[in-house]
């Protein structure tokens, strides 16, 4: 038989687990990213106009953006003008409450903007707003 003598003793007793706390970090990591909001952007960086009655929209979840050379880019995408109105389809499948917002830049022309939103209204989306600029 082995004897432990006071100095071994003492030193298994003076061991921290870190077991448990590894636990409780990985249970906040999993609540986070379960309870963390997923933002969906358009793509690219559009400059728009300033408007005095603007009203903004919270939890918006369909962006298309227009910029100053008339590109439509949806879902970090580059769009054909006649495929606008499929891809508006599809996303709105995925979330019926979902809003349409149209980042457009100054430089757009107004004839693709009013493309896109008769394009979101075909799709069956009533709820299209333009963005401008908060500042």
């Amino acid at each position: 038989m082995r004897r432990m003598n006071r100095a071994g003793a003492e030193e298994n007793a003076s061991e921290i687990d870190l077991t448990p706390m590894l636990d409780v970090v990985f249970i906040m990591l999993i609540f986070f990213i379960v309870t963390a909001s997923f933002i969906k952007e358009a793509g690219i960086e559009v400059n728009r106009p300033e408007a005095s009655t603007a009203n903004k929209k919270e939890n918006v979840n369909i962006l298309v953006a227009v910029n100053g050379t008339n590109e439509i880019w949806i879902d970090k995408r580059r769009v054909d003008k006649r495929s606008v109105r499929s891809v508006i389809e599809r996303m709105h499948a995925e979330n019926p409450k979902g809003a349409v917002v149209v980042q457009a830049d100054k430089a757009s022309n107004t004839e693709t903007v009013t493309a896109v939103i008769d394009a979101a209204r075909a799709a069956g989306v009533y709820d299209v707003s333009l963005a401008t600029d908060d500042d």
